[in-house]
């Protein structure tokens, strides 16, 4: 068994033994409720009657560690419960009496809580970990979350931390949270079966290519080169240049540029180029175990957690026979190549307004995202690849991956400046869930046309809680 893989059951194992007898006890992995999240995501639009009318008043008192009562620290990942109990041990080695409570809950149901918590004034953490797909949720009223704005420029984190996620997680040019993550995208390829048809990476350098290639590979073989589903489409529209919203809150600013994707991939799903899942999601268990274990496709794109951890939990069997390489893109008016990679999820660590403890909070949450050790430690946990630069020139950030027998690092520092801005968005959460669920597979499936979706999507968004 992978080593990487050995180790992160080990993890669960020690989780499982201290969540045994909970009520909100679950062992589905982050990333993989990442995926659910896009297929369930209406489950959350409840939440926003939680926020409309948040007040959060904050009180702060002078800070000191005490046992009997510990900083608590809210997580959507039961795998990082282990690691950021290893942190706790490490700041207080140097912070004497400090104590951390760190409480575990499911990817979707932490903001489940979250929400309750704040409406109530009840139960309240003072940090928690947030996926930036849930971020938008909680931007409706006034923020719950404390404004680290100057406190980031005093520790230098605004210029330690990657630019493009920092304003994930700023809105109202506050920021509300610092990320932990990269998640820059690329595209996962299966090695043997590119030697095989005898296809080199560097040739499929624009979409074009793998629509041209793809094709070719079709009509000889009967070759699937593409796996995706609806969750790719606003990585594509910031790979070419737009957003979901512009800077003043338009909803789809560029239409022109969303019907070209639309129908360019619709054309490749017609020809068999790029295909849908069975299930329709590429972070279903049976995807790895079916299409790509299978051989059905010899492709699919996703950030770098997505293959740091769900390769390694669901296609144990295929290591070393997953290679990485740039996403492609299209070429500008002028020729050139647009961006490599854009970013797709990934938490930050918040403060929550309400908290007694705020000195004592941003003490651990700057160790946490400055020390390298600690950095290394998650990506080296199978995690994530971190958003902080200085850790990058820990070797084992650049090592041969064990399981794609390839620096994942070295290939994610050279896309690092080609990554995208994300325009931040309440709505932009529904914006995801309504194309992933309802339009984006009708257009692949030629149940709908581009043109028909976007006017459906648009008039799903007038209707949406995001606007009222």
């Amino acid at each position: 068994m992978n080593p990487i893989y050995q180790k992160k059951l080990k993890y669960l194992l020690q989780i499982l033994m201290k969540q045994l007898g909970s009520k909100s006890f679950n062992l589905a992995p982050s990333s993989l409720a990442i995926g659910n999240f896009f297929i369930n995501l209406q489950l959350m639009i409840s939440l926003n009657k939680i926020f409309l009318n948040l007040l959060c008043v904050t009180t702060f008192v002078n800070f000191s560690y005490s046992k009997e009562s510990p900083l608590t620290l809210w997580i959507s990942s039961f795998q990082d419960q282990v690691y950021y109990e290893k942190m706790a041990d490490l700041f207080a080695k140097k912070n004497k009496g400090f104590e951390l409570k760190v409480t575990a809950y499911g990817f979707r149901e932490m903001p489940d809580k979250l929400g309750v918590a704040l409406r109530t004034g009840q139960g309240i953490p003072d940090m928690v970990q947030l996926d930036e797909t849930f971020f938008g949720v909680f931007l409706n009223g006034p923020s719950p979350f404390l404004d680290l704005t100057e406190l980031a420029k005093k520790s230098n984190l605004d210029k330690t931390l990657h630019p493009r996620r920092l304003e994930v997680f700023t809105f109202k040019d506050k920021l509300l949270g610092l990320p932990q993550s990269l998640s820059a995208m690329m595209m996962y390829y299966r090695k043997d079966l590119f030697e095989e048809f005898n296809i080199k990476p560097a040739e499929l350098e624009t979409w074009e290519d793998v629509a041209r290639i793809g094709r070719e590979l079709q009509e000889a073989n009967g070759q699937r080169m593409l796996a995706l589903d609806g969750t790719l489409f606003d990585v594509l529209l910031r790979q070419k240049g737009s957003d979901l919203f512009d800077k003043k809150g338009n909803f789809l600013p560029d239409e022109n540029v969303a019907i070209e994707i639309l129908q360019e991939f619709a054309d490749m799903s017609q020809a068999q180029v790029a295909v849908m899942p069975d299930r329709g999601s590429i972070f279903d268990p049976v995807f790895f175990s079916g299409d790509l274990e299978t051989g059905e496709v010899m492709c699919v794109a996703g950030a770098d957690w997505y293959g740091l951890d769900l390769f390694q939990q669901f296609a144990p069997g295929m290591e070393g026979m997953w290679g990485m390489m740039p996403l492609p893109t299209w070429k500008g008016k002028d020729g050139k190549l647009g961006p490599r990679t854009a970013t797709f999820a990934g938490q930050g660590l918040m403060i929550c307004q309400a908290t007694q403890k705020k000195d004592v909070a941003w003490a651990f949450l700057e160790f946490v995202m400055k020390n390298k050790e600690a950095n290394a430690e998650r990506f080296l946990q199978g995690n994530s690849f971190p958003a902080y630069l200085p850790s990058w020139e820990n070797e084992d950030l650049l090592n041969e991956h064990p399981y794609f027998k390839q620096s994942m690092g070295k290939l994610l520092v050279e896309l690092a400046d080609e990554i995208p801005p994300v325009v931040v968005d309440p709505r932009r959460p529904q914006a995801i869930f309504l194309m992933q669920e309802n339009y984006f597979g009708s257009v692949m499936f030629g149940a709908l046309s581009p043109e028909e979706a976007i006017s459906q999507y648009r008039e799903a968004m007038k209707q949406s809680w995001g606007n009222r």
